[in-house]
């Protein structure tokens, strides 16, 4: 089958996608020629790299995309390692956490919201950030500079009265009708000079503003004007000059460490340095550092929204073809000309030295402090495993815990620690279906029981080959097992362990007033030492099945008040139920809102108010009667 694809091969530029025996996609790749490209990985292995050569064994088959050119190409190849993430790519660590900075201009009164998530919707974006700390900084940033909407939902619906934010001076209030659109949008596009390092731009308007509100007497005007044209100026005297050309510029340059890179770029806007960020790359192994600059530099500005007319680098894209495509590629998406320079001395020669440190210092920094977690948490297991007198080394621990009010909403928790870190890929979550009443003994028979039912059944269909073990959720089986809770719990545990035949797995009790383990066994109880790594991580393993299990509850408690609360009012469906949340936020701000308050809302009329307020008032008494 894979040598037939081969000899069928188009004579065309496009993309190639590798396949293991599984179907996953591990290897994604472009050419100009698809046929002379793809045929070159099956010509003999003298000339590939030890990478490559373990990437060919596994390849059982494959996939091509025609594209009507190499340009098209390279923007499907940087999408197709965004979706699929194959193991033999180049790849940004973590792609899709990195938060992105979203103005969402199709709306009337636009906002700017933090988002995960790029889409053809209008809106404009800025990043990626390396991290939501640095995100939050800068949307704290723009709040307290330029006076936009935070509240929630596209439309800004009419209110009587405006918020708070408005009051501060936060927000124009254009739900309250106090801003014309013609005067937001000026604020809009401030935000998005200062977001492209535009500053300067901002500082003429608002000067200019501010003379020509003074020359027509407002007074107060030109004095709010100034306050903002103080505080950017503050903003500005804290970046750092450090080109005379005044040019905007990213700098990019990297640092190699084991088994990672670091790469660094810092943005220069009008000659100041307004921010930086850096990435981890994955899948470097035997690859030259032009290759590493190269894939950096597609991943990275297939996902930028800005790209300034200069990019300087430490190294040379990785062939005189493949810079003139990604210098093609980045024109059409600025819609100018982009100039690639690699200096070799000079001003901006000094410029990427000085990223390349930066990076450096970065990667040196996350190295140690991956060194640090690995040996404060692999050590512990290692205690855990001397204080709990385990023949093997526990290196996979689920811990199991129960939440429910009052029997109600009953749920459960399994959280997963490898090495003594989370794996929260691993987690998983379950409702109580069999128990009535809060029963948490019964509650950890069923939960336990369906755990390891359902480890027997994956382990059954994998060996008949009727599962891929990589898609398997509960096959891998821990090598230790805590439940929440005393001897009770664990007996329960216990009893579900040994009906599906898990019983040789150590499991223990963690009592929640003395952080005691219980085994089976034995009435005395396992204290382990104060302030030891191995009590650390137990609390942890602890905490962490509570959170996990308390959140899951909340939201079917939530989900339940909700229908509760508003479902079951005659004359509230669907559409009126989401515009009375959207117009107040909650159903308390719905019991507190007068008749005449909640008449207003789109769908609405005083009869319906009336019906709604008598309805959650009768619903809050009956609330309180059952507390009583």
């Amino acid at each position: 089958m894979l040598q037939e694809k081969l000899n069928k091969l188009p004579n065309k530029p496009g993309v190639y996608l590798m396949k293991d025996e599984q179907g996953q996609v591990i290897y994604v790749g472009k050419a100009i020629n698809l046929k002379n490209r793809v045929r070159s990985y099956f010509q003999g292995s003298k000339n590939l790299t030890a990478k490559t050569q373990a990437l060919v064994s596994r390849i059982k088959d494959l996939e091509t995309i025609v594209t009507d050119s190499e340009l098209e190409a390279l923007i499907l190849e940087c999408t197709l390692i965004k979706e699929h993430k194959p193991r033999y790519n180049i790849m940004l660590r973590d792609d899709k956490s990195y938060p992105y900075l979203k103005v969402t201009l199709q709306e009337s009164f636009p906002r700017l919201i933090v988002t995960r998530r790029l889409e053809k919707d209008g809106a404009k974006y800025f990043g990626p950030y390396s991290s939501a700390g640095s995100v939050r900084e800068t949307v704290n940033l723009i709040r307290s500079l330029f006076p936009l909407r935070s509240c929630a939902g596209a439309d800004c619906k009419h209110r009587k009265r405006s918020c708070l934010n408005h009051h501060i001076g936060r927000c124009l209030a254009p739900c309250s009708g106090k801003v014309k659109t013609e005067e937001y949008t000026k604020v809009i596009k401030d935000v998005i000079a200062f977001l492209e390092g535009k500053e300067d731009q901002i500082l003429r308007r608002l000067q200019s503003d501010m003379m020509a509100a003074a020359e027509a007497l407002e007074f107060e005007k030109a004095a709010e004007i100034r306050n903002q044209l103080q505080a950017l100026e503050r903003v500005m005297e804290k970046q750092k000059v450090v080109s005379t050309t005044l040019e905007d510029q990213d700098v990019i340059a990297m640092a190699r460490g084991i088994n990672q890179v670091c790469v660094q770029i810092f943005f220069i806007r009008a000659g100041k340095l307004i921010g930086r960020e850096h990435f981890f790359l994955e899948g470097t192994d035997e690859m030259d550092r032009s290759q590493v600059i190269t894939a950096f530099v597609k991943q990275y500005y297939s996902r930028s929204e800005f790209i300034p007319p200069q990019v300087l680098l430490q190294e040379p894209l990785d062939s005189p073809e493949e810079a003139e495509l990604i210098r093609s590629f980045l024109k059409e998406k600025r819609g100018g000309s982009v100039d690639i320079v690699v200096p070799k001395r000079g001003k901006k020669y000094q410029l990427v030295e000085m990223v390349s440190k930066n990076a450096l210092l970065t990667l040196e920094q996350q190295e140690r402090e991956q060194q640090h977690k690995k040996s404060r948490t692999e050590d512990a297991v290692l205690e855990l495993q001397k204080h709990l007198d385990l023949e093997e080394i526990p290196w996979r621990i689920e811990c199991f815990d129960i939440s429910n009010t009052m029997g109600q909403e009953s749920v459960a928790s399994m959280v997963v620690f490898e090495g003594g870190a989370p794996k929260r890929s691993d987690y998983r979550r379950f409702r109580v279906r069999t128990v009535e009443g809060p029963n948490d003994f019964a509650s950890m028979e069923e939960v336990l029981g369906r755990r390891f039912a359902r480890a027997r059944e994956e382990a059954k269909a994998i060996a008949e080959g009727h599962l891929d073990a990589m898609s398997a959720k509960f096959a891998i089986l821990p090598d230790l097992v805590i439940v929440d809770g005393g001897k009770g719990q664990l007996s329960s545990a216990r009893k579900a362990m040994v009906q599906h035949g898990y019983a040789i797995i150590p499991t223990f009790g963690l009592a929640k007033e003395n952080e005691w383990l219980f085994h089976e066994g034995s009435s005395e109880p396992i204290v382990l030492p104060r302030h030891s790594k191995a009590l650390y991580l137990v609390q942890r393993l602890r905490d962490e099945a509570h959170r996990f299990a308390i959140t899951y509850h909340r939201q079917l408690r939530s989900k339940a008040g909700l229908t509760s609360a508003l479902d079951k009012i005659a004359g509230i469906g669907p559409k009126r139920k989401t515009a009375l949340l959207q117009h107040f936020g909650s159903v308390k701000a719905i019991k507190s809102a007068t008749v005449e308050e909640i008449a207003v809302v789109e769908g609405m009329n005083i009869t319906l108010a009336e019906t709604v307020r008598a309805s959650l008032l009768a619903l809050e008494d009956e609330e309180k009667g059952v507390k009583k």
